[in-house]
């Protein structure tokens, strides 16, 4: 498991209560500095797993001071190499086998954002999707889906979902939004002038099908998408963004539309929808799972109610999805 080094500055009246205060916190080894006319500079090495608890304990009891300031730092190598981490039985195992909620929450903030930059690549990554589509080529396709950054808008949600961060939901929301938005309006201009025929586009006929296979894969992969947020593993967003296929149904449904094929758009309708709700869902349930919650005792029980209401507007909305796609199977047999 990685490290992590937590940095705090305390006045120097506080290095008694604070050796008190890591005692019966396990950790891999701390230093003191004194730091002339401004206290102390504490440094505490642990293993990602016990950040958690340190750093909340730390801010909840030391925040108010004056000078109060605290760093976390990921460290790339310690020599010698620490010992393994050891959980000792009262450790929440759901806390200590992901990264520190603060570092889930910049990572997912700071990747999403509305500027020129990713507004081009949605306007990009749909051409190349367009094209791979009508082309017939998957490889293609594939290529679209690791350009777009329809996901993490998602997993944004997901997480303020979770943490009741209604300002983080707003922005999700608009970001997400636009970003659809922008995609479909591409799609249908691009349908207007292009030729469709379903029965020799293989991968634009594909996606027309919804099946309930497609559930599964949409929520396993909405899983695999928080898991590599709150393990820190980002290596692994590439593999989510090809598997839940969130751009190609998107922009199959904006060329029917604009070819005037409704009935097929009707499909892609509730393939989208079904990949964005089983997304969000699973986005909720992997981070309630993995206990990432907000610190302070009232935001957990806004966060909770909201957490609730959210989970059961996807469910009844997939439940409508499930009904839509036998609508759609019976329309096609």
């Amino acid at each position: 498991m990685s490290l992590r080094l937590v940095e705090v500055f305390l006045p120097q009246s506080q290095e008694k209560p604070v050796k008190e205060f890591l005692e019966p916190h396990p950790f891999v080894k701390s230093w003191y500095i004194s730091l002339p006319e401004e206290g102390f500079l504490l440094k505490i090495l642990l293993h990602e797993g016990q950040v958690e608890p340190v750093v909340d304990c730390l801010t909840q009891k030391f925040s108010d001071l004056d000078g109060f300031r605290l760093l976390l730092l990921p460290v790339e190598a310690s020599l010698p190499q620490p010992e393994p981490e050891k959980l000792e039985p009262d450790v929440d195992q759901k806390k200590s086998s992901r990264i520190y909620r603060e570092e889930i929450y910049l990572d997912v903030a700071q990747s999403i954002s509305l500027n020129w930059t990713e507004i081009l690549l949605v306007v990009l990554s749909t051409i190349i999707a367009a094209i791979g589509l009508l082309r017939g080529s998957e490889v293609i396709v594939i290529g679209a889906m690791v350009v777009a950054p329809l996901l993490k808008p998602n997993m944004a949600l997901g997480l303020a979902t979770t943490l009741g961060d209604v300002s983080l939901g707003r922005k999700s929301l608009i970001i997400g939004l636009t970003q659809v938005l922008i995609a479909l309006a591409l799609s249908i201009l691009l349908g207007i002038f292009v030729s469709v025929d379903l029965s020799n586009m293989s991968e634009v006929a594909l996606r027309t099908r919804v099946d309930l296979s497609d559930v599964a894969l949409a929520f396993a992969s909405g899983v695999a998408g928080a898991i590599s947020f709150t393990t820190g593993e980002k290596s692994a967003v590439v593999g989510v963004m090809v598997s839940v296929a969130l751009l190609p149904p998107l922009v199959v449904l904006g060329i029917l539309i604009g070819s005037g094929l409704w009935f097929p758009a009707l499909g892609a309708t509730v393939l989208v929808s079904t990949n964005i709700t089983c997304l969000n869902l699973a986005a909720i349930a992997t981070f309630w799972i993995q206990d990432v919650r907000p610190q302070e005792w009232w935001k957990n029980n806004t966060a909770k109610k909201i957490t609730r209401t959210a989970s059961v507007v996807w469910l009844l909305l997939l439940t409508i999805l499930i009904g839509l796609i036998f609508v759609v199977k019976l329309g096609y047999s």
